[in-house]
């Protein structure tokens, strides 16, 4: 069997995430060798955000988004959102069955060799299509996927090995493989560790901790010695306001930058000498592999996946236990008091990238992943 065209699914390309650009990464180098369809079930937005290659299909299932509910302070509000909530999931469901039946259709007249599944469980172990292998691309942590019904999908690969046992565990009868995301290109520019800016940059939602990261940059302007230091937040999402609001009532507006979502993600890395990320959790945070690649020493909770296979502890920077504030801030004070150490950390970080995270050492594991599924090799892992 000669693989010939591969069909992408992907939650919503009007979106910015760390998924969708993922996507349009392992999509962009793909095209080079295959047949690329992209089918988006969702679409949030009127444009999509990431730039793809123009020889790839884009496909929209709808126009729609995904009905959620937004929050609200107001007491008897949220009592009103508690009500809706059933109803907002059936909702939701009719919606999935009907986009499950247009994806069935247009998997039909396409007729792929593989199907790489984004989506969290949009298809499922009930899903089978003749001819067609799918391999589940999983992005997040366990706890999002283990009360999915994925039972019957044989291909997983995973960004990250931590998790792994817990995956064979639900999944025995599935094949497992480890490869991580990749950058598209590698910079030859290095950062200024002059400069006083720590950054940080993602979707300002929840999961993404920007509010305790504000909690522990009040600790650190506390102390008169980093007056002349400034934090970069540099994102967009629904948790704006109360960043805003939060960066008001703690008097930090002086140091604290809050920036808009820009492609020209690059001049926001080198205008800083620190990375710092707050997340509560992640699968394989690509800000962090950018940021290494432009040289920056990184901090991080250690959380249950991603930032430990990034970043090695004391050498291209820190790992945190997850939610120790005080700590957190102690070693990011360590890091802003020192610019040698800065320039130390910066360069193994750089190093790390390039041997781990390198288009050419990764787009190798997903050929040798499609050999094996197309050989029908009864492989359980790579690594």
């Amino acid at each position: 069997m000669i693989l010939k065209k591969i069909l992408i699914v992907v939650p919503d390309l009007s979106i910015v995430g760390g998924r969708e650009r993922v996507v349009a990464n392992l999509s962009n180098e793909l095209v080079k060798n295959y047949k690329i369809y992209i089918t988006s079930i969702f679409n949030a937005n009127k444009n999509i955000v990431f730039d793809y290659s123009k020889n790839i299909e884009l496909i929209k299932l709808s126009d729609i988004k995904e009905i959620t509910l937004p929050n609200v302070k107001n007491p008897f509000f949220k009592i009103l959102r508690e009500l809706a909530r059933p109803l907002v999931r059936f909702a939701n469901r009719i919606i999935i069955k009907i986009m499950s039946r247009r994806f069935i259709k247009l998997a039909k007249k396409i007729e792929p060799d593989i199907i790489i599944d984004n989506s969290d469980s949009f298809i499922n172990g009930k899903f089978v299509l003749k001819n067609s292998a799918v391999i589940k691309l999983i992005h997040g942590k366990f706890d999002i996927y283990k009360n999915f019904n994925l039972d019957g999908l044989q291909n997983f690969v995973l960004l990250s090995s931590q998790e792994l046992d817990n995956y064979k565990t639900k999944y025995p009868n599935s094949n497992f493989y480890i490869i991580p995301n990749f950058l598209p290109n590698i910079s030859n520019l290095n950062t200024n560790y002059s400069q006083k800016v720590v950054v940080s940059v993602g979707r300002l939602s929840k999961e993404k901790g920007f509010l305790r990261l504000i909690d522990i940059w009040k600790l650190i302007q506390d102390s008169k010695e980093f007056k002349d230091w400034k934090l970069h937040i540099v994102g967009d999402g629904e948790l704006k306001e109360k960043i805003e609001n939060k960066i008001k009532d703690l008097n930090l507006t002086n140091s604290i930058i809050l920036k808009p979502f820009t492609k020209d993600v690059e001049s926001e890395y080198l205008s800083a000498s620190i990375y710092a990320m707050t997340s509560h959790f992640e699968g394989l945070p690509m800000v962090l592999i950018e940021a290494q690649s432009y040289a920056l020493p990184t901090i991080s909770f250690d959380i249950a996946t991603g930032p430990s296979d990034i970043i090695e502890d004391d050498k291209s920077g820190y790992l945190i236990e997850d939610n120790s504030l005080n700590e957190y801030a102690t070693k990011l004070k360590t890091l802003m008091s020192d610019e040698n150490l800065r320039a130390k950390m910066g360069a193994k970080s750089k190093e790390i990238v390039k041997s781990k995270f390198s288009k050419e050492v990764v787009m190798k594991q997903w050929m040798e992943l499609f050999e094996r599924i197309k050989n029908k090799d009864n492989y359980r892992e790579v690594k």
